[in-house]
């Protein structure tokens, strides 16, 4: 893991504590995003992404929905989710904001989504 994602990723959890008891069930979510182009491309699929990070910060079940944009290079993003339950991140999956999303984004990108869920030890 790159060591800027990787101290990104450790701020999140730690600014998380208080959810520790419920912790080790939540879904850990990390999806990254690489757009094909810069200029009105990167616009288009930044104005997506900050949108989909909006309606999915007000979907039952989020407890944390984060964007991050890797420094030095604008077109590389990363999504950072935790949901209470496998059940909730599925939902999300299948409303109609992350459909649109990843139909709008698909011909914006660079390489597939690389999408990875986790669980805390």
């Amino acid at each position: 893991m790159r060591p800027v994602l990787f101290a990104a990723v450790m701020i999140a959890l730690g600014a998380m504590g208080g959810n520790a008891a419920g912790s080790a069930r939540n879904l850990y979510g990390v999806t990254h995003v690489d757009i094909a182009g810069r200029g009105e491309v990167l616009d288009q699929a930044t104005s997506l992404i900050r949108e989909f990070e909006t309606d999915s910060r007000k979907d039952p079940g989020v407890i944390r929905f984060e964007v991050l944009q890797q420094d030095g290079h604008p077109n590389h993003f990363t999504i950072f989710e935790v949901w209470e339950t496998r059940q909730a991140f599925e939902a999300h999956l299948a409303t109609p904001h992350a459909r649109h999303f990843r139909e709008k984004l698909q011909p914006l990108l660079g390489s597939p989504f690389r999408e990875s869920l986790h669980r805390l030890l």
